[in-house]
């Protein structure tokens, strides 16, 4: 299996998916994988299989085709909710790569279809992210530079520079890429990070930035710093 990295720099929104069931075994996995992060994260995402109607609707307009099976991303409302979203949604993500799957985040273009996912006392649907084998394996898109995206010099350390390459490589909303991370210096020791959204017309920036973070993380190993 391909790691977390390769996965990162491997993985492409992928839109259009050949019509074809999970395996029982990945179907398994990505739900131990699931129970994992809902646990970890406070999160109720769900996995729906078999199910063609949920990229089917009015606000498709053909940019998704075949989609059959996909995660519910959905908690109980906080301010918070977004931010841990994205963070242990791309968990699933990146697995889901790992397994030979493509996948796409999605905010507006799905439809809720009923019976498909449940939801308790004040939760809400967060996004959809699509999953199944692609017809192709996506294609890379535009990123903003290394500068622009991070305070990366000289004197921060090599860790900081592998975190910010793998956050280059997040997928956001619209491709905006309204994020910058900044190396703080030490306290106490311990080297301190600090990552931000910028302003945009888009709603996702802080979904964006829990995604942003969780690659950071594994460029630049958790162990190595402190958010702040």
């Amino acid at each position: 299996m391909m790691t977390l990295l390769e996965a990162i720099e491997a993985r492409h929104s992928v839109r259009r998916y050949k019509t074809a069931s999970l395996p029982e075994d990945i179907v398994a996995t990505l739900k131990d994988k699931i129970n994992e992060v809902n646990q970890k994260g406070e999160l109720h995402i769900q996995l729906v299989t078999d199910e063609p109607k949920g990229f089917n609707g009015i606000l498709n307009y053909g940019t998704f085709k075949g989609i059959t099976n996909y995660f519910v991303v959905a908690g109980k409302k906080s301010d918070s909710l977004d931010e841990r979203a994205g963070y242990y949604g791309e968990q699933l993500v990146l697995l889901a790569q790992q397994l030979g799957l493509n996948t796409c985040w999605a905010g507006l273009t799905y439809q809720k279809v009923s019976g498909t996912y449940s939801l308790n006392d004040n939760e809400k649907i967060v996004c959809y992210i699509a999953l199944g084998y692609g017809e192709t394996q996506g294609s890379e898109r535009k990123h903003k530079s290394i500068s622009d995206l991070s305070n990366v010099s000289n004197t921060t350390p090599e860790w900081f520079l592998e975190g910010v390459k793998a956050a280059r490589l997040a997928p956001t909303a619209v491709n905006q890429q309204k994020f910058y991370i900044e190396y703080v210096g030490q306290d106490n020791g311990k080297h301190k990070v600090r990552a931000k959204k910028l302003f945009a017309l888009s709603n996702y920036t802080q979904l964006d930035l829990g995604i942003v973070k969780l690659h950071f993380e594994i460029g630049a190993g958790k162990d190595n710093f402190e958010w702040c």
